[in-house]
């Protein structure tokens, strides 16, 4: 079976009209798996003879004519920082090896019930610090579009195993663009939802008040499809909003005509290539001739957002992790350690701070939205650069710019793909909405998606592997 340009929608209804078999599908995955990940890095541990077996189970089970459930006997990866009982769980790092989980992550325990299969834990950033994915215990994950390249962190593995078809979809994390950063510089859609709309139960944590769980994909549907299953209340979760959810697939078509849509022109979002704000600009022009109301806008204090960001991520990792960057520092990778060292030097004056700048930042953003629907932002101010020579550190400050902003904020944003630059590496653009509006984010990107058709043109090809 050849499922290098299938979307998880379009396998979906393969399998709900009995077309292909759960068995082959996963057998399809894991074949290709085995032909690319050993160039591409994006699995950690891969569940290949578990996923089998459920795959049969279910390819048997499914011959009877019953409603299927929605991701019944589909191939889905998880980034290796979300629990999933009886497999080793790392984060990426060595400080957690030994450590395996007797329960499912709640996203996993919804992934599950929603009948799909759990096919391996994605390659990543050590302990989601940082955004490149140059793992120094695991190995770099390579970008599908030019190996030589990052594939973006610290969700990276998750972005280029979608991308390359090594997984129909992936679930991610983000504490200043770990899902976005990677879908933009590997050409996958990628969501943060609003912060407290995902259960973080089972989640090793980054920062308490920072850290988002989403979903990957190879197009809008699929990720709308995947936010739908494992957004929601959980009781148990301390972070976890108690807010009405709606299902965002019903009004996926209803485009955006009449929206208010603020593009964001001040002098810190076209900090960027040219190349990159030409594409962000073109796809305003495509929301403006589909009806939307596009205006210029200076977005509020996008440089502060960013650095308090930078500085609480920083604290609340050295906190988390004191124990072991006090009795175990020689385990970490040399970037991620610096980062926390500079995390616990971070004064308790500076955070109190930080959290008056984040309260502060909060209500400007809610005033902005009171204008507009949505806003427009390059997702990176650059396309992915080279692998050699890369300094993790320098990339963090680079790459994070325009993301980080909406974790401080706890605004959902998608990126999507809107371009290729002249070396012909994926742009990203980045739509964000108010807190709970999940749906008019991915109602938008789906009418910018199904104008421009970008999901084909960013059907990524194995002759892109330069080996």
């Amino acid at each position: 079976m050849n499922i290098q340009h299938l979307t998880l929608t379009e396998a979906k209804q393969l399998i709900q009209n009995r077309e292909i078999t759960p068995l082959e599908l996963t057998q399809a995955v894991i074949e290709r798996i085995e032909r690319h990940d050993p160039v591409l890095n994006c699995y950690l541990s891969v569940f290949r003879e578990e996923a089998l077996s459920k795959a049969e189970r279910l390819s048997k089970a499914f011959k009877h004519p019953r409603p299927l459930s929605p991701l019944y006997g589909i191939p889905i990866g998880i980034k290796d920082i979300i629990s999933i009982r009886g497999h080793p769980l790392r984060a990426g790092s060595k400080v957690w090896e030994g450590y395996t989980p007797d329960q499912d992550a709640r996203v996993v325990e919804r992934v599950r019930q929603s009948g799909a299969i759990l096919i391996g834990y994605h390659n990543m950033h050590e302990i989601a610090l940082g955004v490149t994915n140059l793992n120094p215990h695991f190995g770099a994950v390579r970008n599908p579009w030019r190996t030589d390249r990052i594939s973006g962190g610290s969700s990276g593995g998750s972005a280029a195993a979608v991308v390359a078809g090594l997984c129909l979809g992936a679930i991610g994390t983000d504490t200043g663009g770990s899902i976005r950063i990677p879908a933009s510089l590997c050409g996958a859609v990628g969501l943060k939802p609003t912060f407290g709309r995902v259960s973080l139960r089972g989640v090793l944590p980054l920062s308490w008040n920072l850290d988002h769980v989403g979903p990957l994909g190879r197009c809008v549907e699929d990720v709308a499809l995947l936010y739908r299953l494992i957004a929601g209340n959980d009781p148990q979760d301390a972070t976890n909003a108690q807010k009405p959810l709606r299902n965002p697939l019903p009004h996926l078509k209803e485009g955006v005509k009449g929206l208010r849509i603020a593009l964001a022109e001040d002098e810190f979002f076209t900090q960027a290539e040219e190349e990159v704000l030409r594409a962000v600009r073109l796809a305003a022009d495509v929301l403006r001739e589909l009806g939307a109301v596009v205006e210029p806008i200076c977005v509020p204090e996008g440089a502060l957002a960013a650095q308090t960001n930078a500085l609480m991520v920083i604290s609340d990792a050295a906190a988390i992790y004191e124990k072991q960057l006090s009795e175990r520092p020689q385990q970490f990778g040399e970037d991620v350690l610096q980062r926390l060292r500079n995390g616990a030097a971070v004064a308790v004056t500076q955070y109190v701070q930080a959290r008056r700048t984040q309260a502060i930042l909060q209500k400007r953003y809610r005033e902005l939205f009171k204008r507009y629907n949505l806003l427009l932002t390059p997702t990176t101010p650059i396309a992915a650069p080279a692998i050699v020579g890369q300094d993790s550190l320098e990339a963090a400050k680079v790459l994070t710019r325009f993301t980080s902003p909406f974790n401080l904020t706890g605004l959902p944003a998608l990126s999507l793909p809107c371009g290729f630059n002249a070396e012909g590496l994926p742009i990203g653009l980045q739509i964000v909405a108010d807190h709970w509006q999940e749906e008019l984010l991915l109602r938008a990107g789906y009418a910018y998606e199904q104008a421009t058709q970008s999901r084909r043109q960013f059907a990524w090809s194995e002759t892109f592997l330069n080996i």
